[in-house]
């Protein structure tokens, strides 16, 4: 079947097609159970249930057993598409008022409240319609007077804090073109609390602490406006969709229509398309579905049906010429190729365009990864997929390699759409697409989230019709010839894309969204509504921990002179192997280049494309690792082919040879991505922390000088590559086999010496004492400013877990915590912001504090002030920190810790110097602490201390004198961050 893992833009193998053979595997049934009734497909591994409820509610349930976890969606079909040409980003308004609720939570005194609440919706329309810039400022300022004695009666956040006490992980919410997401994690045992919140939550929502909500949002405008990937993303699709939606309207939205919001516009949405009949509750998880249904039924059977209004545009007329447009940013170069293709409801074209798209790129052996990739004929190239109900999009990318041109790339990528409508391409590929699919759908049926996220996009595309499809998606790939995806490559693929080059550059288009005036509104953090102790007063089974003992929860064996660590797979034919070095970077700078080239590698009796073949072909993965201290071999895929998987590895490993080409060509590359990477402010932010805790020298620019670069030899690199296995390492084994058939397959494929290699002694980096306070200022070209506050503090100790896990939920760790409820919530300062007590990985190490603000450059004042003031005084809110206690609760309680999980987790323990499970520790502390401890706790720590500002934005938008006032200032180079 199809399994969507998460990502950013790409739904992978979207869509399916079904023949009459799948179709007697996969059909349509229906069953009664617990007085309703349900449909089901036949053979579906998910087993999920399909429910319409008599208000046209779509239900569908999916049981997993393994963890006492639920993952709950809540989705409307309906999004920027369907938002009114005159107010552009209203659904995506419409998400964030979603979590302010309702007349009865949320609110102190609603009868109070509502006035106020009124005359501000009053005062937006009249601001909606006023011209002029004095006019505009003088109804704003009466917005916001209002908006700020409203406030009064509000309780900001209380959404999250009735999710956050039940235990509830992930709370978020999404908007795209043809859908609003909402999102939960919840234990198993919150069914009852969860299903009462979410029925209050879409009753009849509120739309208060609307202006400083308003604010947040044109802070997420501004950042998109900063990243130039986001740029590149919205101007292909403008171009590519000039008559659909999906390319005439953003789904932030417009600036314009960003600053000239209309409540009563969102209302309308509201009442237009949140009706049953456009919405699906879609849970995955551990759950009695008989109980679950009737629960639903019984808490949502008020909302009433209406007529829904489909987006139903004029096709797109065909493009005939390729269209170029180029966009200018600071970010690194590249180029995209955009088709049009056919929509998520041409079930066949899908499934011929999801298995086209893998043999353009799998990650091993399509003709991206061998041609391109693989020969290092570019920097970096890619092909994916992105996919709705009227079109789908393939995309394919590039990044040109030291003297190579954006066009040359053009060039190459389409030289490989040449060679795929040409059929160069083997057909035994098409058969390898299917067992990888096979090998993800194992995989992805372990998530959840996975699952969920598959049945929620079968709604949005067809309301669920297609699910018979979509199981039979991967059996259905089976029946792809090879001639029909010629035949599709050449009826779809031709000089009709979109061309977009990427190039650095200033933007002089950007428009960024002013900030206005806004007063601090009231956060009422200790108030509760009714609602919220009703809700804490439901009964709920108790989930009890489950503790690891690691002396019995993993079995230990030897291979030669390697200890083994071994945790049985019981679930499927699923295996991971692992090879563990006592071996990093930090010991040889090499390592991480030496593990990169032998991609490139050949041996005696394969070439580097027969190699990936090879591996792709049996459905298995290897993957080599340096990190810092240890370097990691992977190797992975299905039991049935662990020998060969396996042995493939051993013999690549000690027979790879020499190729001075490839290693140029790797070098060359690396110089561009060290280049590039000066572009990225997230690197430069990363650098720059690691500078305010390491100094000048560490692990962030500990990178080999490019003199050593030059002058590293084929040779080096694959006498390092063969003595690998001559250091010390450990075996780590999950799968289906038991400890002594596991062991007897890995002695017999691995060969480990009698006594172990010493490897050469490891730089170490120790974090600095923090002195006077001083700010790290990094000049980059953007609307926002990103300010990173460190401070390193004191040596680990285990001691400490819990108060330091305490004070980190309470203090700055999410949506209902006082950082963000202060920092976004009441002064509209930021978008994002966190503080948190960052623990070391290792004993004898050094914690450190961190807190973020990524803000407007001419807010950044306000918002440091804004932190700074709750780093040195922590408000104190009993309530929040019983919410706070209740949530961690509720995370180790349902926190299950499976699989190679119990392995990895018990090599953390070891590096803090710990031989136990510390989350008992933890857990057993929570109830004797109390707000005295966590102010104990901040006051020693964090209170009156001097910090390292690390901030990045642009020399043009602030004003260093400013700076200057928070301590010394350093204006750190490039070179200095990145150590080249």
């Amino acid at each position: 079947m199809r399994i969507l893992k998460q990502a950013t833009l790409v739904l992978a193998f979207a869509g399916s097609f079904s023949v009459a053979g799948a179709q007697d595997k996969y059909e349509w049934k229906g069953a009664s159970s617990g007085g309703y009734t349900y449909k089901y497909v036949t053979n579906d591994p998910m087993k999920a249930r399909f429910y319409t409820l008599k208000n046209g509610l779509t239900v569908i349930l999916s049981v997993n057993k393994k963890d006492p976890r639920i993952q709950t969606l809540i989705g409307t079909r309906a999004g920027s598409n369907n938002d009114p040409k005159d107010h552009t980003g209203l659904a995506h308004y419409l998400e964030h008022l979603l979590f302010k609720g309702t007349q009865v939570y949320g609110t102190l005194d609603w009868s109070k409240e509502k006035p106020y609440l009124d005359q501000i919706e009053n005062l937006y329309d009249k601001y909606n319609k006023t011209t002029g810039s004095d006019a505009r400022k003088a109804v704003y300022h009466q917005i916001d007077s209002i908006s700020g004695i409203a406030a009064k009666y509000a309780i900001a956040n209380e959404y999250d804090k009735l999710m956050t006490a039940m235990g509830a992980q992930g709370t978020n919410a999404h908007t795209w073109t043809e859908e609003t997401i909402y999102e939960e994690d919840i234990p198993s045992n919150a069914v009852d609390k969860y299903l009462s919140v979410q029925a209050e939550r879409f009753r009849d929502p509120v739309f208060r602490l609307f202006h400083t909500e308003l604010e947040a949002v044109y802070e997420e405008k501004n950042r998109g406006l900063d990243n130039d990937g986001r740029k590149m993303y919205e101007t292909m699709l403008s171009t590519l969709f000039p008559t659909n939606n999906y390319g005439q309207q953003s789904t932030i939205g417009t600036v314009d229509h960003l600053k000239n919001p209309n409540l009563k516009a969102i209302r309308q949405f509201y009442n237009e398309y949140y009706v049953p009949n456009n919405m699906a509750i879609v849970m995955a998880g551990d759950f009695d579905p008989d109980y679950v249904i009737k629960a639903i039924d019984q808490r949502f059977s008020y909302m009433q049906p209406k007529p829904v209004k489909e987006y139903k545009p004029a096709p797109e007329k065909p493009i005939s010429a390729p269209i170029v447009k180029t966009v200018m940013g600071p970010d690194a170069e590249n180029v995209m190729i955009a088709f049009r293709m056919p929509g998520g409801l041409d079930t066949k074209s899908n499934l011929l365009l999801g298995v086209m798209s893998a043999i353009l790129q799998n990650g091993k052996a399509g003709l991206f990864d061998l041609n391109l990739n693989k020969k290092q004929e570019v920097l970096a190239a890619g092909a994916d997929l992105l996919q709705w109900k009227d079109y789908s999009i393939l995309m394919l990318n590039g990044k040109a390699k030291p003297g190579q041109s954006l066009e040359d790339v053009k060039a190459l990528l389409l030289g490989q759409i040449d060679i795929l409508k040409k059929g160069q391409f083997d057909e035994s590929l098409v058969k390898a697409i299917v067992n990888n699919a096979k090998l993800g759908e194992l995989q992805g049926l372990e998530n959840n989230s996975n699952r969920a996220n598959s049945i929620m996009d079968g709604f949005i595309k067809s309301r669920g019709k297609n699910w018979a499809s979509d199981v039979a998606y991967v059996t259905d790939m089976n029946t792809v010839t090879k001639q029909q995806i010629i035949d599709y490559a050449n009826k779809y693929l031709g000089n009709n894309y979109v061309l977009l080059y990427k190039r650095k550059g200033e933007d002089k288009n950007i428009e960024k969204v002013e900030k206005p005036s806004i007063t601090p509104v009231e956060v009422n953090r200790e108030a509760q509504s009714p609602f919220l102790e009703k809700v804490a007063a439901m009964p709920a089974t108790p989930v009890q921990p489950q503790w690891l003992d690691y002396q019995k929860d993993i079995q230990k064996g030897k291979v030669g002179n390697a200890d083994v660590l071994y945790v049985q797979n019981k679930d499927n034919g699923l295996f991971r192997l692992y090879y563990r070095f006592d071996i990093g970077t930090l010991n040889d700078k090499k390592l991480m280049l030496a593990a990169s080239y032998l991609q490139f590698l050949s041996t005696d009796k394969y070439s580097a494309d027969q190699i990936s073949k090879e591996f792709y072909n049996i459905a298995c993965n290897f993957n080599v690792q340096a990190g810092s201290e240890n370097t990691t071999v992977t190797i992975s895929g299905l039991q049935e082919n662990f020998d060969k998987a396996v042995a493939l590895f051993e013999h690549i490993i000690a027979n790879c040879q020499p190729n001075d080409a490839a290693l140029a060509a790797l070098k060359s590359r690396l110089n561009k991505v060290r280049t590039d990477s000066k572009l990225n402010k997230g690197n430069i932010q990363k650098g720059l922390s690691n500078y305010a805790m390491y100094g000048a020298k560490n692990p962030f620019n500990y990178t080999l000088p490019q003199a050593e670069l030059d002058g590293l030899t084929s040779k080096e690199l694959t006498d390092m590559l063969h003595n690998l296995m001559n250091y010390k390492h450990t075996v780590i084994y999950w799968g289906p086999q038991t400890l002594a058939a596991a062991t007897a397959d890995i002695t017999r494929l691995h060969k480990v010496p009698a006594t172990f290699a010493q490897a050469p002694a490891a730089t170490k980096f120790a974090k600095q004492a923090t002195g006077n306070a001083q700010v790290l200022f990094a000049d980059y070209d953007m609307v926002q400013s990103e300010v990173n506050w460190v401070r390193n503090n004191g040596e680990y100790d285990p001691a400490n877990t819990g108060i330091i896990n305490l004070f980190n939920n309470y203090f700055g760790g999410g949506m209902g915590s006082i950082v963000f409820q202060t920092i976004r919530e009441s002064k509209a300062l930021a978008y994002s912001t966190y503080a948190f007590y960052a623990a070391p990985d290792r004993k004898n190490e050094k914690y450190s504090t961190v807190a973020y603000v990524g803000c407007q450059a001419d807010k950044m004042n306000e918002a440091i002030a804004g932190m700074n003031e709750l780093l040195n005084v922590i408000p104190r809110s009993e309530k929040g920190l019983t919410t706070a206690k209740l949530s961690m609760k509720q995370d180790i309680e349902t926190e299950r810790i499976t699989n190679d999980g119990i392995i990895f987790s018990y090599l953390a323990a070891q590096k803090l110097g710990l031989d136990y499970d510390i989350r008992k520790q933890v857990y057993e502390s929570i109830d004797k602490m109390n707000f005295d401890d966590v102010k104990k706790f901040h006051d020693n720590n964090l209170a009156n201390k001097p910090y390292i500002y690390c901030i990045v934005a642009s020399e043009k938008k602030v004003n260093l004198e400013d700076l200057k006032k928070l301590g010394e200032v350093k204006v750190v180079s490039l070179e200095e961050i990145f150590g080249y």
